[in-house]
Order: C-alpha cells, then sequence, then structure tokens
C-alpha cells in the first residue's frame, strides 16, 4: 500500500519555486534595504544629490520633450501615445543620469551594500579576500574597509547604453511596444548585476558566459523588474541600490545551492555504502540452533 502520509517538502515544492523566482528579488532588496538602518547612510550620502539631479534632468525633459513626443506617437498609438510617450521620457531621462552620474557617483555605494549584504547573511569568506575588513566595527557596512582589488558593481557599457537607445523606439508600438522594449533591455542589464559576484569568484570570460546562459531567463526577468523600478522618476537611484541588495540576496541563495551540490559530491566520491548493505552486515546470521 503506497505511503499516503503528508510530505511539506513535496506539498510546497511549487510554492517555494515562485517565492525564490528570480523577479521577486528586486522587491525583496527593497525589504531588507528599509528593514535594516545600517544601510540609511550609504543613501543620504551619495544618491540624495542625485536625486535632486533627477528631479532637474526629468522636470526639464517632461517639460520641453513630453508633449512634442506624444504629438508624435499619436499617429500610430492614438490615446495610448500619452503613456508611451511617457516611457520614452522616462527612458531619456535614464540615459541621461546614467551618463552624467551612476558610473562615477554611484559604484561604490552599489558595491558597498552589495558586500555588506553578503556579510550579513554570511557569506564574510567571498568578499574578505577582495577588500580589508574591520572585524570589531559594529554593523557589516562599518566593516566595510578599503576594496585590495577592483571593486565595480557593474561595469559601464557603451553596448547596453547604444541598445537602450536603439530599442527606444520599440514605444512607438502599441500595446506590445513597451513591454518588448523591457524585456530586451532587461535581458542585457540582468546579467551586470552579478558582475561583482563573479568578479569575487575570479570568473574568467568564458566561465561568466557560461553561468549567465545557465540563467539566461531568470537574468531577464530581474533586469526587466530593477529597469522598471529605475524608471519611476525621482526614484530610479533609490531602487538602482536595493537592486543591488536583491541581487546580492539572489547570490546568497545560489551560494547556498552551490555549496550544497558541492557537499553531496563529496559524499558521493568518499563511497559509503548503501543502508540495506550495512543493515544487512550488521543483521546475524538465520540459525535453527535453539541454544
Amino acid at each position: 500500500m503506497p505511503n499516503s502520509r503528508f510530505n511539506p517538502s513535496v506539498a510546497f515544492r511549487p510554492m517555494k519555486s515562485v517565492v525564490s523566482a528570480s523577479f521577486l528579488y528586486p522587491f525583496k532588496g527593497i525589504w531588507y534595504f528599509c528593514a535594516d538602518r545600517q544601510f540609511y547612510p550609504l543613501f543620504g550620502k551619495r544618491l540624495i544629490p542625485l536625486t535632486i539631479t533627477s528631479i532637474v534632468v526629468l522636470g526639464l525633459l517632461f517639460t520641453f520633450t513630453y508633449l512634442p513626443q506624444v504629438a508624435f506617437l499619436a499617429i500610430w498609438n492614438g490615446p495610448g501615445a500619452w503613456f508611451n510617450a511617457a516611457f520614452l521620457v522616462l527612458g531619456e531621462g535614464q540615459i541621461l543620469i546614467a551618463l552624467l552620474f551612476e558610473a562615477l557617483l554611484v559604484d561604490e555605494a552599489l558595491v558597498d551594500v552589495f558586500d555588506a549584504t553578503l556579510i550579513k547573511e554570511g557569506l564574510i569568506d567571498l568578499v574578505s579576500p577582495s577588500r580589508l575588513l574591520h572585524h570589531d566595527a559594529p554593523n557589516e557596512v562599518k566593516m566595510l574597509g578599503k576594496p585590495t582589488t577592483s571593486a565595480i558593481y557593474s561595469p559601464f557599457s557603451f553596448r547596453q547604453i547604444a541598445e537602450f537607445i536603439i530599442f527606444l523606439p520599440l514605444n512607438f508600438i502599441p500595446v506590445v511596444g513597451t513591454p518588448a522594449f523591457l524585456i530586451l533591455t532587461g535581458a542585457r542589464a540582468g546579467p551586470l548585476h552579478h558582475w561583482r559576484y563573479f568578479k569575487l569568484r575570479g570568473l574568467t570570460k568564458k566561465e561568466r558566459k557560461r553561468e549567465t546562459n545557465s540563467r539566461k531567463w531568470n537574468y531577464t526577468w530581474f533586469g526587466t523588474v530593477a529597469l522598471l523600478l529605475q524608471l519611476i522618476p525621482v526614484l530610479s537611484m533609490f531602487f538602482l541600490l536595493t537592486s543591488a541588495v536583491g541581487s546580492a540576496l539572489w547570490v546568497v541563495k545560489l551560494e547556498e545551492q552551490k555549496r550544497l551540490n558541492v557537499a553531496d559530491t563529496l559524499v558521493n566520491n568518499a563511497g559509503l555504502p548503501d543502508n540495506r548493505e550495512i543493515d544487512e552486515e550488521a543483521r546475524p546470521a538465520y540459525t535453527d540452533d535453539l541454544i
């Protein structure tokens, strides 16, 4: 008769798969960042000036370019032109802000919040070879000393900027244009969120490519959600920071799985006998001698 006992690990496996889905990590990063006050100085010190810059850039773009683009898009999109033009302006603003400040001023903060999250989640051994750590510090952010190797969260990519500009006209297409634009640009941006992770592990270009290909769609969904959050006016720099936290939380999950796989491999390679064989050896031989 089959065993009908309830097995929670099996029953909740689909739910666990959904909860750990890559597109949720940018949202997990928001909660994680907001729930831990040690991250707040990283936002205040570096990103408040960028938030002010975002307000100025987007204010100018919406004032002088939004209505002309609505009029142009209305030829094909009709009433949907108001929505698509907004995405165009936000995309243009994102390009300008990235070119002006992101690569120069934000990346250091992204590295810090990424590394601090890894340390807080128990991956200090992954971070310590690449930067000095003050082990007597009161929290993970203050533990961070100067990097001993090149510390880049996400490399500035002219190719990514060029593709962003090339894909912007997709917003001209009614209904499907904007989602297509977000997914295509997200596919390029997603793997860049793990650039720091790959560098901490010392992966070669070939190894990085193999890893990104193995999680291609996961990176696409992560990058798409992260990009969508960064297009929110004024808060784009804040969400860039929280997406770095989400990226680190995803790394924690990947490292946990990777280390479990290594442990399983070591156990299998050790050649431990099957439990049934042990039971057979331990069981005394049958005899009909009553004494």
